[in-house]
């Protein structure tokens, strides 16, 4: 009978993070990462990217935060209803004929494709916005229409760009500025717009005082563990609760500033619901 090799520490390692991969909760890797593969119908897709356009349109918005589900409804942590957020400008866009429209152009804050732990800004449009969601459910926040214009004009300033950190966390903490996430970039934008700084250190101090973030309720040993195989998880940036940047949150600080003007989640025309 042959003789099993001995258990070398490099083999006990590849078994330990395999079992890792396949125990730890996939709810917790719900990042920002571009468009895949739709698992609904373009028309379905494109029928309502175009009601959500004519939403925010309706209830005059140049500017909104808009939001996604990157991933099944069952698998999101406990207070987190959507695991992307961007920031949605009313724009005059080139068509692929050479023509021009006009329409909502979503500034993205995604990670990139070959390196999950590193994000980059990315503009596209309702339809690619939506084209991996896993439900046709959006977040729609209305800042007041001075706050609208504010970010507008910071955005079209290139201003956004200052406030980008490529070194990206899933749970990134949103009072430093250590790693970041899409929605502490959209967070990041808003107090820039709020306070008329691209100062990080001020709008992380000002964050720290005013905004409250959502506590991700899990086990802190599986999310460190989660560290070790997934590359754009990692609570290095944590020191106590691990909380980061939610839809929710966000819709929740602007309220409570007499910031906003509209919190919704749209499941189309006839389905809308109050967020707070």
């Amino acid at each position: 009978m042959r003789t099993p090799a001995p258990v070398t520490s490099l083999t006990f390692t590849y078994v330990l993070l395999t079992l890792l991969t396949l125990v730890l909760p996939a709810r917790l890797w719900a990042g920002s990462a571009a468009p895949e593969d739709a698992i609904f119908e373009p028309e379905q897709i494109s029928t309502f990217a175009k009601q959500v356009e004519r939403f925010a349109a309706s209830k005059g918005a140049r500017a909104f935060i808009i939001a996604r589900q990157g991933r099944p409804e069952d698998e999101l942590p406990e207070g987190i209803q959507f695991t992307h957020t961007a920031i949605a400008i009313y724009s005059t866009i080139t068509l692929e004929n050479g023509k021009t429209a006009k329409g909502y152009a979503i500034h993205n804050l995604y990670q990139q494709a070959d390196k999950v732990d590193r994000s980059e800004l990315v503009v596209d449009y309702p339809v690619d916005f939506f084209w991996s969601a896993k439900s046709l459910k959006a977040g729609v926040l209305i800042p007041t229409p001075a706050l609208q214009q504010k970010l507008i004009a910071l955005v079209m300033s290139d201003k956004d760009e200052q406030l980008h950190n490529p070194k990206y966390s899933a749970i990134s903490n949103p009072f430093n500025a250590v790693l970041q996430n899409c929605t502490e970039y959209t967070l990041d934008i808003l107090n820039a717009a709020i306070y008329d700084t691209t100062d990080t250190q001020r709008l992380k101090a000002n964050a720290k005082a005013h905004f409250t973030p959502t506590e991700v309720k899990e086990n802190p040993m599986k999310i460190a563990l989660g560290g070790v195989v997934k590359a754009d998880i990692s609570i290095r940036d944590h020191t106590d609760t691990i909380a980061t940047a939610t839809f929710t949150s966000i819709a929740g600080y602007l309220n409570e500033n007499a910031l906003s003007t509209l919190a919704v989640t749209f499941e189309g025309a006839d389905n809308v619901t109050p967020l707070l």
